[in-house]
């Protein structure tokens, strides 16, 4: 493999590992006699062909720290003709032979689009909080992401108690509710709404309210958590809340949790995973393998074509919806 050279960028939205996989994807490189440079600023810095060279250096110690040594963005333009062009000509002119993305679908999906007109390897790792990338049972930083939601979930049970508030937690996960559903899982909140689960938010509410006064009439007046996906409820969690205040009668607050899910340090599973993954990517490079993302499923590293990964939906786990819809609400206590 001498005199090969591989790039490697973390595009969209950062999440936690992102430091991890770009370490191993260095180390992995360099035992195969591999060069490898790092655009900065995702997308943005291969267009202005903004790199540096990464090494033992910089990416010393960098396993355990939150975001990413390359910086991210996200980059609208990248997919218009001009700009893919530019991209693949700035990737020929430094003598690019394989193209490594760490991101979300957005990201694959651009990968996937450049392919089209550069003759390069491109291989796509699946870095995002959301879990919603097929092809991998999970993502780098999702169980960070859930760690971290749960933990201020719980907090927020401890003044619902105190004043037997209904709060209305909403977290992130693009157009997926995998982030909600486990975490309502794992806080035992008495609701989750997701998008897989909720088709029509009004024709909703009056199943929200109904089981609201369930619960009330089975424990008296209590507190009650609802867990949310972000982008699922028109007006967002706020409106919610005051809609289902007015209906109710009973206090109700919005919380949005917000960008606090995609910082910290990644836990040891997330560290792992992205470590995997990183050595996965740069190996299947290296065997010449092409156009592809990594993963891993049920314990063993996989590939799936990009067109595949970024456009199939990957479903929830119904174990954990029976779980949460018709034991843990019904039954609940």
């Amino acid at each position: 493999m001498a005199n090969k050279t591989f790039a490697v960028l973390t595009s969209g939205g950062d999440a936690p590992g992102m430091n991890a996989c770009i370490r191993a994807i260095y180390l992995t490189a360099a035992s195969l006699n591999i060069h490898l440079i790092g655009f900065l600023h995702g997308y943005n810095g291969l267009l202005k062909s903004d790199y540096i060279r990464l090494n033992n250096h910089n990416t010393k110690g960098i396993i355990a720290i939150g975001g990413t040594l390359l910086k991210s963005a996200r980059c609208v333009e990248f997919n218009q003709p001009e700009n893919l062009l530019k991209a693949a000509n700035n990737l020929q002119a430094l003598n690019i032979d394989c193209l490594i993305v760490i991101g979300g679908n957005g990201s694959l999906s651009g990968l996937y689009e450049l392919k089209k007109i550069w003759f390069g390897q491109v291989i796509g790792i699946p870095g995002t909080i959301d879990n919603d990338l097929f092809g991998s049972d999970y993502t780098i930083g999702y169980q960070t992401a859930i760690d971290t939601a749960v933990d201020a979930i719980d907090k927020l049970r401890d003044t619902a108690e105190a004043f037997e508030r209904i709060f209305l937690v909403e977290v992130m996960g693009r157009n997926a509710g995998f982030i909600a559903l486990s975490c309502a899982l794992a806080s035992a909140s008495e609701q989750a709404l997701t998008p897989e689960l909720v088709t029509d938010p009004h024709a909703e509410l009056e199943s929200i309210i109904a089981h609201v006064e369930t619960v009330r009439q089975i424990e008296g007046q209590c507190s009650m958590i609802i867990v949310i996906a972000e982008n699922l409820w028109p007006g967002g969690v706020t409106d919610l809340a005051t809609t289902l205040t007015e209906q109710i009668g009973l206090e109700c607050r919005p919380c949005t949790l917000g960008h606090i899910q995609r910082g910290g340090r990644p836990v040891a599973f997330d560290r792992i995973l992205a470590s995997k993954l990183g050595c996965f990517a740069v190996q299947q490079a290296a065997a010449g393998e092409d156009n592809l993302m990594v993963g891993e499923i049920n314990q063993i590293m996989v590939t799936t074509d990009l067109a595949t990964a970024v456009s199939h939906q990957k479903p929830l786990d119904t174990f954990m919806i029976n779980m949460q819809q018709n034991i843990f609400e019904v039954y609940h206590g």
